[in-house]
């Protein structure tokens, strides 16, 4: 398993070996011990899978918080993808940043995305098979997001009018999120971590900060 560090602290781009033959492939694309050598210590205890039957779907941008927040790992089972991790962790250099990376079912790449970020994608193509672990279960109480084109954000998904879920049509913007969040006082903030106040107040500092440049 060949890994590939991106500007994102913990965010990897996972290469599995792919043995050939006349017959097709062989890929292992899980090994708890091998993860491990990377520096992955999550425990990985539920596998989904979505479909999107057309062209320029959208979903997310979307993630857990407080106690029930999760790291992934996503790959592509048919077609293609556009996927999108953004820092929503006000500590690191990198908060509000992106990182957009093509995933298809060609490579065999996926990408490991720890706890701390939010994530979405767009599949390039009907009929897209997306296949992804996470080290902790669902929860309608803590899934939470931010809209997909949001200003301050500004990333490129290359579609201006995606099909978007009637969640995700309706998910706040990244500065009403985070001001959510600091008026709800949320113990653990995005994950393990406690965001105090004072935290989502520099955040929104820096978001203004921003705008201004």
């Amino acid at each position: 398993m060949k890994a590939e560090k991106t500007h994102l602290k913990g965010v990897l781009i996972l290469t599995p070996k792919l043995i050939t033959d006349d017959r097709g492939f062989f890929q292992e694309s899980y090994n708890q011990d091998t993860f491990k050598a990377l520096g992955i210590n999550d425990i990985f205890i539920q596998d989904n899978h979505s479909l999107s039957k057309s062209q320029n779907i959208i979903r997310g941008l979307q993630f857990q918080f407080g106690d029930m927040a999760q790291s992934k790992l996503v790959r592509v089972l048919k077609g293609s993808i556009l996927d999108v991790v953004v820092d929503i962790d006000p500590r690191p250099e990198t908060f509000m940043q992106h990182l957009i990376i093509k995933l298809d079912d060609q490579l065999g790449q996926q990408i490991y995305i720890p706890r701390g970020y939010a994530h979405g994608f767009r599949n390039l193509e009907a009929q897209t098979h997306v296949f992804y672990k996470v080290d902790n279960y669902y929860s309608v109480a803590h899934n939470t997001g931010i809209f997909w084109n949001d200003k301050d954000l500004g990333i490129e998904w290359g579609c201006m009018h995606p099909e978007l879920s009637d969640q995700d049509k309706n998910l706040p913007t990244f500065k009403e999120k985070m001001a959510e969040l600091e008026r709800f006082e949320l113990s653990n903030g995005f994950h393990h971590y406690t965001l105090s106040k004072r935290a989502h107040s520099t955040a929104l500092t820096q978001l203004q900060r921003k705008k201004q440049n």
